[in-house]
């Protein structure tokens, strides 16, 4: 463990995101042994000028105009700051030369500002911890002068258009550049290490309690009224991560089994073969306090995704979260999850497999194999993987 340093965070997730953050949790757990400065991405021009009413956008614009303080305490050891700059949108500039000069501008505004907040609060000799932020952060070892930089990968980001752009260039730099590389998967820190020898596996943490908790027998009043074996997914329906060809035949090879969707549509899965077919349900967006419930309620839970350059990387929370509740899971092989998950999934490369390995399951399941599950999922804590980017740390401190 490291106790009593000053950390600085730089990142994509702002702390007043909505959704989940792998680096607001990250930072929390940091926050326990040490001085944390959690910074928030800068508001960038084309921001300004689109949202100009977004309560967010107008919280920045305010204290760039100094009418509020940017550095707010979270906690006794934790403050969080709202950056009292404007960064310029470049990244359509397809030059790449012009993105670097103007890229390195932006740095600098940025770093200033952090700067500002470092001497207010009296950090010193302090670690640099970079959560993907391959632009915006590019320079910031050189401008901050950390006693180590940390990059931390958690996605390929290079799959994405945005990042792809200017990012092949600069990401393989920025890991080069840093004193060390964590990842949240083997394949990102594999990825890591072809230009960082000091490259680390750190694993996942989850927040598994209200999953591990759950105690109720009554199902949700909308599950209620699905008939037969209910195998289930729960999260973003996004046809770039999903297989929804892989659901079209499972549901059509299977018309006795019904397959429950929980979670907001995109584009593709609104317009998708799925709903013409009567065995599939879809129960739209739930409030997240409410997920146990319905993965109570699942046979069979299902992780269904694409295998791509956008998500062979990934981390599937997810899984966690069935396994936490002791559920047989069925989902895409990879490797990252031959590597980690082999032993308490059930690992799928068609829709044939998938179906042998879902009639398996329900074949196999006792609570012998549910309790190992629970058990499993119990391991995979912020605390132990915040202890993993301790030990890489330490190693080279």
């Amino acid at each position: 463990m490291i106790k009593g340093r000053d950390i600085i965070i730089v990142g994509q997730q702002p702390w007043d995101v909505e959704i989940g953050s792998n680096c607001k949790n990250i930072a929390l757990e940091f926050s326990k042994h040490n001085r944390v400065l959690y910074v928030n991405s800068a508001l960038d021009r084309v921001s300004l000028l689109k949202g100009a009413t977004d309560p967010k956008i107008v919280k920045r614009h305010n204290i760039i105009k100094h009418k509020e303080p940017g550095l707010v305490q979270i906690n006794p050891s934790m403050w969080n700051l709202y950056p009292d700059i404007i960064v310029e949108s470049i990244n359509w500039i397809k030059i790449h030369a012009v993105f670097k000069f103007l890229n390195r501008i932006n740095n600098e505004r940025f770093a200033k500002s952090i700067l500002n907040a470092i001497q207010e609060l009296g950090f010193s000799n302090y670690i640099l911890f970079n959560d993907n932020d391959m632009f915006r952060s590019f320079h910031l070892k050189e401008l901050l002068r950390p006693a180590l930089s940390v990059y931390y990968s958690r996605d390929y980001m290079l799959a994405v258009d945005y990042w792809k752009r200017h990012g092949e260039k600069l990401e393989p730099i920025l890991i080069a550049d840093s004193d060390i590389c964590v990842a949240n998967s083997t394949y990102l820190a594999d990825y890591c290490r072809k230009f960082n020898p000091n490259s680390y596996y750190v694993g996942q943490g989850c927040e598994l309690d209200l999953f591990m908790e759950y105690s109720s027998t009554v199902l949700p009043n909308d599950v209620q009224q699905v008939p037969g074996l209910k195998i289930g997914y729960v999260g973003a329906l996004s046809g770039l991560r999903l297989d929804i060809q892989l659901l079209v035949e499972i549901a059509k090879a299977k018309p006795i089994w019904s397959i429950v969707l929980v979670g907001p549509e995109d584009e593709m899965f609104l317009k998708s073969e799925l709903h013409e077919l009567s065995n599939v349900y879809f129960l739209g967006s739930k409030n997240p306090l409410l997920l146990p419930e319905y993965i109570h309620a699942f046979d069979i839970c299902l992780n269904p995704q694409v295998v791509s350059q956008v998500t062979i990387g990934n981390y599937p929370r997810k899984i966690d979260e069935y396994l936490a509740m002791g559920k047989p899971v069925v989902a895409t092989s990879t490797p990252f999850m031959e590597a980690v998950f082999s032993d308490h999934t059930y690992l799928a490369k068609s829709a044939a497999d998938y179906i042998e390995l879902i009639e398996r399951a329900q074949t196999e399941n006792n609570i012998e194999l549910a309790n190992a599950r629970k058990t499993f999922a119990s391991t995979h804590t912020w605390e132990n993987s915040v202890a993993e980017i301790y030990k890489a740390m330490q190693n080279h401190l």
